[in-house]
């Protein structure tokens, strides 16, 4: 006999064989719901499907009414709660005939039920299955190209005839409700709820008014999202749904409370309804299960629209949960591990390798330099390597008390992978080690669609971009870094920009704005805007008067739109800056100490509203080591805070950060930021410059001997800062050039500059005219002049001319000799 077994069971792939030992492995009763959704959940892990459910014919046996759900949302596939019994669906050929119906892409795309489906990219099974509630449905989709291949349909014809499926769901109308139930119209949000739960809600009979809104007002705020997608009939699929959500107390901290539901069809001209109970949590089981663990984190992923918002989901679901002490969600992009989220963020707390690779807000580590990590991804399986086992350092160090690797399978590739770590040693347990398996399946199909939702929204940012400065200069005794983040609420280009402008005499003008509305417009407006402000204070014009012109362009040019800016001109030698505000957010400050503060600057109104408008100039005092960050109001303002509010959390943020790593600071003020706008941030850290210029002025007045007195001025200047003999002479012959020039060719003032720093001597002589002086070509041996630009070319490092208020500035830099 057991030599027969031995034979039926060599005949039988492995895959069908660990199936079997999976169900035989579920130690839930056969008669409860949470058996059922488990059994699904193994098709989900065994029989490559992304979406896996269980349709029971309705009372009156005209349709088959979706029973149970796990994976995606049904809605990804255009599937419905409810089929006709006498239909042409796959369904109801399935439950007509008696045996399994496989579609493909194309099959699908023939039939006229699946027309409506948002995408056909994806394959369909449907299989009889049997239980004491009567007979019903399987039904799988796989987004897999090669759609279910044969392990997987022999793995889902043996999940399908362990079904046990459950019985009709009774009419909760015209009946008496049980004290813990309740009965929920989800057309009109009307409720029917049992005295019991009343009294978890602190409400009397008397007292409630028959909203479900009347209910959600008394929860956590943080609870609404996961209570609101299952009140709402849009983000939840039919059958029973588990959740734990809060509810606030007079005194004491909020209550905990369970709610077990399940949406019911309503058949043919009536509502659906969602009907459960709600019990305290307090006296059931304190452990979520895995169960319910896996579909809130199947609720977390329908609504994550990012890469980032899915890995996010998933650290959330399965960090606290499992107790790990580290965990990492990573994409695989050719030979490199991009990791997107890391918990915890710090640095220190990730191995040495990774340390080395980090770039901005997270490393990318080489796969090859994880031998390990680089098989299981081969093999596209979970891995788990319990305490004590030989790893390479890049993956020891993540987990020495035990580590799991998930990779994420998604469109017939690994799209990435999980990394799991504990510092103590952790046993694995089998429930755990299938939560970790469904888990990934359902990572990775949300990494697929969140990379098509991140392309589309790349392609705004990539065209934001190309207005935004490509980089940010190098500054003397400063550094600062910037970040944009589109907004994921729609694919227009937005208004908000930002920009870091060098001044003369190691002065920045620090730029941040924003354009009313998302438009190609908006986007327009704020190119123009950006480069109208650098070229007013590229001019030499002050910050008050740089805002001032900006405001009469854009007002000239008739536009309906609006601006807002905030103006800072910082002097990098001294450590004081001007601020201006026109409409916009005012500067937040963090001190050396840690402490921070929101500037009392005075503000004008926003760009281009009035003509003649007051922009004030408030000043701030710099010491070495003060952070200034500045930002738009997609990063402080939403439909929860108001911007005081939000200003205060970003001064409470920048305050417990680090500014020695002014990246990191700008990647963590950004984590959990809302994006129903556009966010601009603009961090700039004042160091103090190691070494000071040395500077003096000279106004020439026009008369014979100007050129002497300038000569003499710039002698004596150069004596006191001890420059060589030889050194002077070239300095004194660039400057009679110069101000020759500036006196034959020019009319009115002119101003002599020379600064010394870094053995290097800069001449500069301003006039009131704009033209720039032009090198000439060639020279007659005849010829009385011209060949004056040709001197301060041959004995200077540089030279150039620059416009300047009114006029123009010709400069030259000369080499000290050491």
């Amino acid at each position: 006999m057991a030599d027969v077994v031995s034979e039926g069971a060599a005949g039988r792939s492995t895959r069908s064989l660990r199936v079997e030992g999976a169900l035989k492995a579920l130690t839930v009763d056969p008669a409860s719901p949470e058996r059922l959704r488990r059994v699904l959940e193994l098709a989900l892990v065994f029989g490559g499907a992304s979406f896996v459910a269980v349709y029971t014919p309705s009372q009156d046996g005209e349709l088959l009414c979706l029973a149970e759900s796990v994976g995606v949302p049904r809605t990804l596939y255009g599937l419905r709660d409810a089929y006709a019994l006498t239909g042409q669906s796959p369904i109801a050929d399935a439950h007509r005939t008696g045996r399994p119906v496989w579609l493909g892409p194309r099959q699908l795309a023939d039939r006229a039920e699946s027309r409506r489906a948002p995408s056909g990219d994806f394959s369909l099974a449907a299989m009889p299955a049997h239980g004491d509630g009567g007979g019903g449905c399987l039904l799988a989709v796989s987004e897999r190209p090669g759609g279910f291949d044969p392990e997987d349909r022999e793995s889902l014809e043996l999940i399908a005839a362990s079904v046990a499926l459950p019985a009709p769901p009774a009419a909760a109308e015209g009946g008496e409700l049980p004290l813990d139930a309740f009965s929920l119209a989800m057309d009109t949000g009307r409720v029917e709820v049992g005295e019991e739960i009343l009294g978890l809600f602190g409400l009397g009979p008397q007292e409630f008014d028959g909203k479900v809104e009347t209910l959600l007002g008394l929860t956590v705020p943080e609870d609404l999202p996961s209570l609101m997608s299952v009140v709402e009939a849009d983000h939840m699929s039919i059958g029973d749904r588990e959740l734990e959500f809060r509810v606030l107390q007079p005194t004491g901290p909020p209550k905990w409370l369970r709610l077990r539901g399940r949406l019911v069809p309503g058949g043919e001209g009536r509502p659906a309804r969602l009907v459960g109970t709600v019990a305290d949590a307090s006296t059931l089981r304190p452990e979520v299960t895995d169960v319910a663990r896996v579909q809130r984190l199947a609720a977390a992923l329908a609504t994550a629209g990012t890469v980032r918002d899915v890995s996010h989901a998933v650290v959330t679901a399965l960090r606290k949960p499992l107790r790990a002490d580290r965990i990492a969600l990573a994409e695989l992009e050719h030979d490199r591990l991009v990791v997107t989220v890391l918990d915890p963020p710090d640095p220190d707390s990730w191995p040495e390798l990774w340390r080395l690779e980090w770039r901005t807000e997270w490393p990318d580590a080489p796969v090859r330099a994880m031998p390990t990590l680089a098989a299981a991804l081969r093999e596209g399986r979970a891995r788990i390597w319990p305490a004590g086992t030989t790893l390479e350092p890049a993956l020891a160090d993540v987990g020495p008390g035990g580590l799991a690797v998930l990779p994420l399978p998604a469109g017939g590739r690994i799209a990435g992978a999980c990394l799991i770590g504990w510092d103590a040693p952790h046993e694995f347990g089998a429930d755990e080690r299938a939560l970790l398996t469904a888990s990934a399946g359902l990572a990775g199909q949300a990494l697929l669609r969140a990379h098509a939702f991140d392309a589309e929204h790349e392609l705004v940012g990539m065209l934001q971009r190309q207005l935004l400065p490509r980089r940010l200069p190098r500054l003397p005794g400063a550094k600062a870094v910037a970040r944009y983040l589109p907004t994921t609420a729609g694919l227009e280009v937005g208004g908000d920009w930002y920009d870091v402008i060098p001044l003369p005499d190691n002065h920045v003008a620090l730029v941040i704005g924003d354009v009313q509305g998302h438009s190609a417009a908006a986007a327009t407006l704020m190119g123009q805007m950006r480069t109208a402000l650098r070229a007013y204070a590229a001019e030499g014009h002050p910050p008050d008067v740089v805002v001032d012109h900006a405001n009469r362009l854009l007002m000239d040019l008739e536009t309906d739109l609006f601006a807002t800016c905030c103006y800072v001109d910082v002097d990098l030698e001294e450590g004081s800056a001007w601020c201006v505000r026109a409409g916009h957010l005012p500067p937040v400050l963090r001190r050396p100490d840690g402490s921070t503060e929101i500037a009392e600057a005075e503000g004008g109104p926003p760009l281009g509203v009035l003509r003649q408008a007051g922009f004030p100039m408030s000043p701030l005092r710099l010491t070495p080591g003060t952070v200034v960050a500045l930002t738009t109001d997609g990063l402080v303002e939403s439909a929860e805070d108001d911007i005081d509010t939000g200003m205060d959390r970003l001064a409470g943020e920048l305050a417990r950060s680090d500014p020695a790593h002014l990246g990191l600071v700008a990647d963590a003020l950004l984590v959990g930021a809302r994006r129903s706008d556009d966010i601009a941030l603009l961090l700039m850290r004042y160091d103090g410059m190691a070494v000071r210029p040395l500077r003096e002025s000279w106004t020439v007045w026009r008369v014979p001997e100007a050129v002497g007195h300038a000569r003499r001025f710039t002698r004596r200047t150069l004596r006191a800062w001890n420059v060589r003999p030889q050194d002077r002479d070239t300095v004194l012959l660039v400057v009679s050039e110069l101000v020759t020039n500036a006196l034959v060719h020019t009319d009115g003032r002119v101003r002599l500059d020379l600064t010394l720093v870094n053995q290097r001597m800069r001449v500069a002589v301003a006039d009131a005219s704009p033209r720039t002086p032009v090198r000439p070509t060639s020279v007659s041996w005849e010829a009385t002049g011209g060949r004056g630009i040709l001197l301060v070319e041959a004995v200077s490092v540089t030279w150039g001319t620059v416009p300047v208020s009114g006029g123009k500035q010709v400069w030259s830099e000369i080499a000290m000799d050491d």
